[in-house]
């Protein structure tokens, strides 16, 4: 698939730390409850952290306490794409940035949240920055 940003294997780890480039390029999960943004509760815009394509408005994230932010929508629905994801043994659905293609985590559906729409964005906040509105 063709993206608005693309770069090399090479461009990429030089731009991304070691830890960003195994989550947002090779789908690795960070950590549960161990995000920068986890409990964070800042008014902004969310922004893929490879390319900064804002994802996520802040009035869309909500308390999961699964251990990773979680948003009950995108800005829009071309800001992410969705992929079948078959591992660890269960079948999944993966966000990538529709921008870059970046690894963000897994949508999950009729958990019961009070969300109003009923789906919880388990996104990895090593995927993300954070840009607060102006005070």
């Amino acid at each position: 698939m063709g993206y608005q940003v693309e770069k090399s294997d090479a461009e990429w780890r030089e731009q991304l730390s070691p830890a960003e480039y195994d989550v947002l390029r090779n789908a690795g999960t960070e950590r549960p409850f161990v995000g920068e943004y986890t409990d964070t509760k800042t008014t902004g815009v969310y922004k893929c952290r490879a390319c900064q394509a804002e994802l996520f408005r802040s009035d869309t994230k909500f308390d999961s306490h699964c251990g990773w932010p979680s948003f009950f929508a995108p800005l829009a629905e071309d800001r992410v794409e969705y992929l079948v994801d078959k591992s660890m043994g269960t079948v999944r659905t993966e966000v990538r940035c529709g921008n870059c293609g970046s690894h963000l985590g897994h949508v999950f559906e009729g958990e019961g949240y009070g969300t109003p729409t009923d789906q919880r964005y388990c996104i990895n906040s090593i995927s993300l920055t954070l840009e607060p509105d102006a005070s």
